[in-house]
């Protein structure tokens, strides 16, 4: 098995070989941004100090439609070309020479950079991110498409005096001229360019220091004063865990985080600077229902793998997502305790199984995995490599490959090796179990989650119980009482609810623990089935996804008391998706009687979350609410255009699937083709083209 790793890796590194530079070295960029936020686009001056390892006749940086109005290499005017996606110097370069390339450019970002809100009437809500992730940093900085190119990235952006810049490394000089002022970023350490990134926009922060002195900078908007600490909580735990159980230190200057709007995934990595989705900023209600600690915990274990040490190429990423997604795990596992960790496990397991059964595995070393793959069983693959190889050996070998490949790429023979050396052990079995094949051990894993928890032990014999035995057959009343376990009575009553005793039941309904009355609030699906009393004490739980559940089964179950449930629930937003509003807004219009002369107020107000100054977790709430129970007006049809071209391809996808959907009705499609006037031309391209 170890020659078949070596022969993949080889077979790669030639592959990518002939995408790199590897005859030049770049050594340190220093870069001055100057963006113009309402035109999509930005100015820069980059300088790149690089050696030269082997006589060669030329160097090229990656460039995405750029436009260059200098190129000077050692103070020097140099003739280029530009591709589109690159620029090359062809010039004769000296072995064991230093050079210094500086280009003067000018880039209009498809990607990579978003421009949010730039152009309407609230500055509030202004902002501006990157999203390199993996090779787009060059859509806005001259640099490497290529992760084994690290270099040292100072950052200098240049923007309105009023805003707040943030990006990679500490701050170590602001310097104001009339109405600019330009930030300063120092990095000590190379990274890979898809690692770079800023944020601009209105923000506040505070700070922490860790245990070992790190500096924690928590960014959040000016009017979520309130949820800082919701929305951070347990970072410093995080943190301090982190570094004392990797037994690394943490290998950056600081550590920033910053929530933005409309961010493409949950959060993002970049080098000691994750940004992450304001979806994540929360009040200390919503922290039952939706938090950050998770995602907090996996980027910032990122910030050693997949940053410290980064992969050669994509058939290695899992080196990246499943040490990251374990080790978040551990850190869970440490605030919230060892069965929530372990029942974790089991949800990862069964859904990488079931994705089996469908036969879609995938091996972890495929390039083109999911991300099922590569971040869940890349950690049961890390989970099951420490159990065969015990905690000091595991531990040594992590420290080891750390330390032999800081500020490095490696592959995954590299980290093999490390382990092996660490335990000394031959783990050729575990990489082709693990690694290589598109199966996974099942009953291996299923049998180790039933030795480290007893309640999964009990769990799994329910479960053969009822191979044998017909429902009503099982004494769940044994396996509810004998167990503490809050994971596993949830699990009795998502699945077997109707079975259970109602005595059990009432003592859920009866019991201040939230996990379990939410379990009913989301399960049971006709309140009239349970006494109306207790199922109401439901609406005073402190959470929103309860809250919206148990709200509307009461006011279908009950229409005379549609009017007090609405009045106890007035006025509570919910998540920041406002799933409680949403919810509230539509049963208060639907409800007649119900404070008429308001319903007109609250139309408007539903009809107004699908404008784009609001996040697309509120506007897709609002269409589909819109769509089921009243229609749309022009307003939220050009909106829902404007959607069909909106940078998140989740939104974009349902957006367009709605559109195609109204398209299919005469008296709509005729509404939209009237509107086709105030669209955008990329919206209005769309539309016709689905008409046609």
């Amino acid at each position: 098995m170890k020659q078949l790793i070596t022969v993949l890796f080889l077979f790669q590194s030639v592959f990518v070989l002939t995408q790199r530079q590897d005859k030049v070295n770049f050594i340190q960029c220093d870069a001055l941004v100057v963006p113009f936020a309402r035109e999509g686009r930005l100015e820069g001056s980059v300088t790149y100090k690089f050696e030269v390892l082997q006589n060669v006749d030329s160097v090229f940086l990656d460039a995405r439609n750029m436009e260059f109005t200098s190129v000077r290499l050692n103070d020097r005017i140099v003739k280029y070309s530009t591709s589109g996606k690159s620029i090359s110097v062809k010039k004769k370069l000296k072995r064991r020479k230093s050079y210094k390339l500086k280009l003067d450019y000018t880039a209009h970002p498809k990607q990579t950079v978003y421009f949010m809100n730039w152009n309407d009437d609230n500055p509030k809500n202004d902002q501006m991110w990157t999203q390199g992730q993996g090779k787009y940093t060059s859509h806005w900085l001259p640099s490497f498409d290529d992760m084994t190119e690290k270099v040292e990235f100072d950052l200098n952006i240049t923007f309105d005096k009023n805003y707040e810049v943030i990006a990679n490394g500490k701050l170590v000089a602001i310097q104001e001229t009339d109405s600019l002022k330009t930030w300063s970023f120092d990095m000590k350490e190379p990274m890979s360019s898809y690692l770079l990134a800023f944020v601009i926009g209105k923000y506040e922060k505070r700070n922490l220091t860790s245990a070992s002195g790190t500096s924690i900078e928590n960014y959040f908007y000016p009017k979520d004063n309130e949820r800082v600490e919701p929305t951070y909580r347990y970072t410093k735990e995080i943190f301090d865990f982190l570094e004392e159980e990797i037994g690394i230190a943490y290998p950056w200057q600081n550590y920033k985080q910053i929530p933005v709007h409309d961010f493409l995934y949950a959060g993002m990595e970049n080098t000691g600077c994750t940004i992450f989705s304001d979806a994540y900023v929360i009040d200390s209600v919503a922290f039952a229902d939706k938090n950050y600690v998770n995602v907090n915990a996996h980027e910032m274990a990122h910030q050693w793998f997949g940053n410290l040490v980064t992969e050669r190429s994509g058939n290695h990423h899992w080196l990246h997502e499943g040490f990251a997604t374990y080790y978040a795990c551990l850190a869970e596992k440490e605030i919230f305790g060892e069965e929530y960790f372990y029942w974790r496990f089991y949800e990862s397991l069964m859904a990488l199984q079931n994705s089996i059964e469908k036969g879609q595995g995938q091996r972890l070393l495929d390039p083109r995995a999911s991300s099922l793959t590569f971040y869940e069983k890349g950690a049961w693959a890390i989970f099951m490599l420490r159990e065969r190889i015990g905690d000091m050996a595991f531990k040594k070998g992590i420290q080891s490959y750390l330390e032999k490949y800081a500020f490095a790429n490696v592959t995954v023979s590299n980290f093999i090796q490390e382990m092996e050396k660490s335990s000394g052990t031959n783990l050729s079995r575990f990489v082709k179990v693990w690694l290589d094949d598109t199966a996974l051990p099942f009953d291996v894993a299923r049998k180790k989650l039933a030795e480290k928890s007893v309640s999964l032990k009990s769990l799994f014999s329910l479960q053969e119980e009822l191979k044998n035995l017909e429902s009503d057959a099982i004494n769940y009343t044994s396996y509810w009482n004998g167990t503490s376990s809050t994971e596993l009575k949830k699990y009795m009553l998502q699945n077997f609810l109707q079975a259970m005793p109602e005595k059990i039941v009432n003592t859920v309904f009866d019991s201040d623990v939230l996990e379990l009355r939410q379990a009913l609030a989301l399960t049971i699906q006709d309140a009239k089935d349970y006494p109306k009393e207790k199922f109401e004490t439901l609406l005073n739980d402190n959470s929103y996804t309860t809250l919206e559940n148990v709200l509307f089964k009461l006011w279908m179950a009950y229409p005379e008391e549609r009017n007090t449930y609405l009045e106890k629930t007035k006025g509570v937003i919910g998540l920041p998706d406002k799933n409680v509003r949403l919810m509230w807004l539509t049963l208060a219009i639907l409800t007649e009687g119900y404070e008429g002369r308001n319903t007109k107020l609250y139309f408007d107000e539903l009809s107004g979350y699908t404008a784009p100054e609001y996040s697309f977790e509120v506007r897709q709430g609002a269409f589909q609410y819109l769509n089921e129970a009243f229609g749309f007006k022009d307003s939220n049809l050009l909106d829902l255009a404007q959607a069909t071209t909106h940078h998140s391809w989740q939104f974009k996808k349902f957006s367009r699937n709605l559109m195609v959907e109204l398209l299919k009705d005469k008296v709509y499609r005729e509404r939209i083709m009237t509107l086709l006037g105030k669209l955008k031309p990329e919206e209005r391209r769309y539309i016709e083209s689905k008409v046609k």
